[in-house]
Order: C-alpha cells, then sequence, then structure tokens
C-alpha cells in the first residue's frame, strides 16, 4: 500500500508543478496585461484534484489519520481555482487580479500541505 501511496503523491507533486510552472510562465505577461490561463494549468489542476482525492481514500483504506478539515480547507481552495481557470480558460487575456489569486491560493495550498501537521 505504501508504494501506491508514494506513487499517487508523485502524481500530486506533478499536478502542483503543473499548475504552478503555468502560473510561473506567465507572470512576465501578466505584468504586461496579457496573462492567460494556459491549457496545463487546468491539467495541473484537475491533476491535483484527482490524485488528492485518491490519497485521501488509500490513507484511510490503510487506517492512517487523516487530517479532514485540513483536507476540506485544501479542497476548497482547488475548487476555487479550478472554477477560475475552467471558467476563463478560453479567453486570450484574463485580468490580473484573477490571474494573480489563482497563483496565491495555489502557493497557499502548497504552504498548507506543507506546514499544517
Amino acid at each position: 500500500m505504501d508504494v501506491l501511496i508514494h506513487l499517487f503523491v508523485g502524481l500530486h507533486i506533478i499536478g502542483i508543478a503543473a499548475l504552478l510552472g503555468g502560473f510561473l510562465t506567465q507572470m512576465k505577461a501578466m505584468g504586461q496585461g496579457t496573462a492567460r490561463f494556459v491549457p496545463g494549468m487546468l491539467h495541473g489542476a484537475l491533476t491535483m484534484l484527482v490524485t488528492g482525492a485518491i490519497l485521501v481514500g488509500l490513507n484511510q483504506a490503510d487506517d492512517q489519520h487523516v487530517n479532514n478539515i485540513k483536507i476540506g480547507i485544501k479542497l476548497a481552495l482547488l475548487i476555487v481555482i479550478l472554477g477560475l481557470v475552467y471558467v476563463k480558460r478560453d479567453e486570450e487575456t484574463v485580468d490580473k487580479s484573477q490571474f494573480a489569486l489563482v497563483g496565491g491560493l495555489t502557493m497557499v495550498n502548497i504552504f498548507i500541505a506543507v506546514l499544517w501537521t
């Protein structure tokens, strides 16, 4: 079971990397007002959602403690991120504040995962 959990943790990190990497590559464009949500950001967020749900299930099946409050907060942040990226994915440019919100929420989600024990 540990190997399976570690596999999905790795996939979850790949999803985070795709979402945050897409944001970081658009930072210069955000300063110019031409930033857009690239497809990798949507795919990364969806990967995070699916692998996160699987990780919760695998950890519960392995009788490990799951902090439901932490998972709920992370899920709420991810739903906001997914909603913004999904709705604005076809637009040529995205408002700076919305784009910055997605990047900020992504970083908050990472820090909650790492620092909340």
